[in-house]
C-alpha cells in the first residue's frame, strides 16, 4: 500500500480527508497500523487555532494504539504485528534532558500529532525505541488510553503528592477524572473537584472524587470547610485557564503546591504574590506529558484494571466523521472521551 486515508487539519476547525502518502521509515524506526486513537484536549485546542497553528496543515492524534505493520532493518525487539502504545515525545535521546527523562526541553523536541504528523490516520512512523510492546489482552479503546493516563501519572510526581494529601482539581473533564482517579491511587484525601458542569461533576464524584462543585461561588467555602480552614494541600488546574491559575493560589495552604497543567495561549500570565510565596514557602511545578518510564506505568495500571475507564470508551466515531466528532464536542459532557475507530 502505497497512500493511507488521513484527516488533514489545513485551518482551524477544518479537517480534509485525503489520501496521502504512507510515511517512509528509517532504520530505527517502525510503522504502526494504527487502530484506535483518543481526542485529547491539545487536539481541540490545536482544532480551534489555540495551540501549533504554525504546524497547519497537519495530520494530529496523539494518543493512540495500533500493531507494528513495517520495521526498519535495524529494529530486533518488535516483530511485526505486536501491539504497541508509542510514546510521542521524540527527543534526541543523549542530551541533558533526555538523559533526565525531561524529553519536552530538547531543543530537538517534536511530538507525535503536535509538532509532526499523528494518528488520525492508517499508518504512523515513530522511532523503534519510542513503540512499547503491549502483552496484555487490554480491548484497543482502552489501551488508547495509555498516553493520557501517562499525563496525570507524571503531574502526581511533580506535584510529590503524598498520602492524606487534600486536593482540588479544576476540570472534571476527561484528564479532570483521570486525575481524581490518580489522586485517589496515591491517597491523597479530600479530593475537590470544580467544573461547571453538574453532570461532569456526578461523574467525578462516580470516580472518586470527595466532594464536587458546580457554583464557582461555593468552591472557597467547600475547600475550607473540608482542609480545617487551613487551604488545599495541591491544586491542579487542569482546563487551562488563566483566572482558574489566579484563583488556584488562593485556595492553597501555607507551604502549599500548585500543579500548572491545563494549557493557555501562548504568552498569558498570573501575578504570583512573591512575598507570600518566600514565607509560606509555597511551590508551583508545570507538567503536561507523559513520558518515559509514565507510559510504562500507565500501561501497567491500566493493564491490572487500576483506572474506570467505561465513560472513557463510549464515544467512536469514523475517520469519515472526524469533523462531525470534533464539532460535537461540546455537546456531549457525558463522553469523557471522543475516539476515532481507524482500523478493525
Amino acid at each position: 500500500m502505497s497512500t493511507m486515508r488521513a484527516a488533514v487539519l489545513t485551518a482551524p476547525k477544518r479537517f480534509e480527508l485525503r489520501d496521502v502518502p504512507v510515511p517512509a521509515i528509517g532504520p530505527e524506526d517502525v510503522l504502526v497500523r494504527v487502530a484506535r486513537t483518543g481526542i485529547c484536549g491539545t487536539d481541540i485546542h490545536i482544532f480551534n487555532g489555540h495551540y501549533a497553528a504554525d504546524k497547519l496543515p497537519l495530520i494530529p492524534g496523539h494518543e493512540f494504539c495500533g500493531t507494528i505493520a513495517e520495521r526498519g532493518s535495524n529494529v530486533r525487539h518488535l516483530a511485526v504485528g505486536t501491539r504497541v502504545v508509542v510514546d510521542i515525545n521524540i527527543g534526541c535521546g543523549t542530551c541533558f534532558w533526555c538523559r533526565r527523562n525531561e524529553v519536552l526541553n530538547c531543543t530537538e523536541v517534536t511530538q507525535v500529532g503536535i509538532g509532526r504528523d499523528g494518528a488520525f490516520t492508517e499508518f504512523v512512523a515513530v522511532p523503534a525505541r519510542l513503540a512499547i510492546a503491549v502483552d496484555a489482552a487490554i480491548p484497543d479503546a482502552v489501551l488508547a488510553l495509555t498516553e493520557p493516563v501517562a499525563c496525570v501519572i507524571r503531574a502526581a510526581r511533580k506535584a510529590r503528592v503524598e498520602f492524606g494529601q487534600s486536593v482540588v482539581i479544576f476540570g472534571a473533564g476527561p484528564v479532570g477524572n483521570l486525575h481524581v482517579q490518580m489522586m485517589r491511587l496515591v491517597g491523597a484525601a479530600p479530593i475537590i473537584v470544580a467544573d461547571l458542569s453538574a453532570e461532569r461533576c456526578r461523574m467525578a464524584l462516580d470516580a472518586g472524587a470527595d466532594a464536587a462543585v458546580s457554583d464557582p461561588a461555593e468552591l472557597k467555602a467547600t475547600v475550607l470547610g473540608m482542609t480545617g480552614g487551613r487551604g488545599a494541600d495541591v491544586v491542579i488546574e487542569s482546563v487551562g485557564n488563566r483566572k482558574l491559575y489566579e484563583q488556584a493560589f488562593g485556595l492553597t495552604r501555607r507551604g502549599g503546591h500548585v500543579a500548572f497543567f491545563g494549557i493557555t495561549p501562548p504568552g498569558e500570565t498570573v501575578p504570583v504574590d512573591i512575598l507570600r510565596t518566600v514565607l509560606e514557602e509555597g511551590s508551583l511545578k508545570g507538567s503536561v506529558a507523559g513520558m518515559g518510564e509514565d507510559m510504562h506505568d500507565a500501561l501497567t495500571l491500566l493493564s491490572h484494571g487500576r483506572f474506570r475507564t467505561n465513560d472513557f470508551t463510549k464515544a467512536h466515531y469514523s475517520l469519515d466523521t472526524i469533523q462531525e466528532a470534533f464539532e460535537t464536542l461540546g455537546a456531549r459532557p457525558q463522553d469523557l472521551k471522543t475516539q476515532i475507530a481507524i482500523a478493525a
